[in-house]
């Protein structure tokens, strides 16, 4: 009677963990965005601080040396 119980709560457990496969979003497009995003902004810094003098660039921002 006890095997039951237990094969309940492994099919349960497989059950529940196997969603966050179709829950989770895309990371490889949202990757590919942020990568896009990087590179226009890495444009971008070398235009506006010249070749060399470029500090830090991200998604959003960057940085003159």
């Amino acid at each position: 009677m006890t095997i039951r119980p237990a094969a309940l709560l492994l099919a349960s457990a497989a059950a529940i963990l196997s969603t966050g496969c179709v829950i989770a979003p895309n990371t490889t497009e949202a990757s590919t965005q942020r990568m896009d995003d990087v590179r226009k902004m890495s444009d971008q810094a070398t235009a506006t601080c010249g070749t060399g003098n470029v500090k830090e660039v991200n998604a959003k921002s960057f940085t003159c040396k």
